[in-house]
């Protein structure tokens, strides 16, 4: 089996989290810091933007392959998927140490959380009824 659909968004997200990484160490190279973030609050935001990419977008791929591999429609994979990529684009910039509240942080966050529970709910769905 293939995941045509899938794996359009693993390229692009992967792509993506390649950019948030060399970010954090293309900061740590000019601080010098090259464990954790020392007193560099600038560096701990570009570090917990990309951690939290790399706790939640792995789950949501494999959920929404998961999904595909058992018949979900192309319209709601790509659904899925377009509402990941955006949350995972709006999330980081609502990270901010200043500012706790930003709703932009939440709106990635609840994208991100919708986007698997498009996926889950099929799958379930599917064997509920199946």
């Amino acid at each position: 089996m293939t995941f045509e659909i899938t794996t359009l968004y693993i390229a692009v997200l992967a792509t993506y989290a390649i950019a948030l990484g060399a970010v954090v160490s293309i900061h740590r190279a000019k601080s010098g810091i090259s464990i954790l973030h020392g007193d560099d609050i600038a560096l701990a935001e570009k570090i917990r933007r990309h951690a939290n990419f790399t706790e939640n977008v792995p789950l949501a791929l494999l959920v929404m392959a998961a999904a595909e591999a058992m018949g979900l429609g192309a319209t709601w994979l790509h659904g899925a998927g377009l509402l990941l990529l955006a949350g995972r684009l709006v999330h980081p910039l609502g990270i901010q140490h200043d500012n706790p509240k930003n709703v932009l942080r939440g709106i990635g966050s609840s994208m991100t959380s919708i986007s698997m529970l498009i996926c889950i709910v099929y799958i379930i769905w599917n064997w509920v009824v199946a």
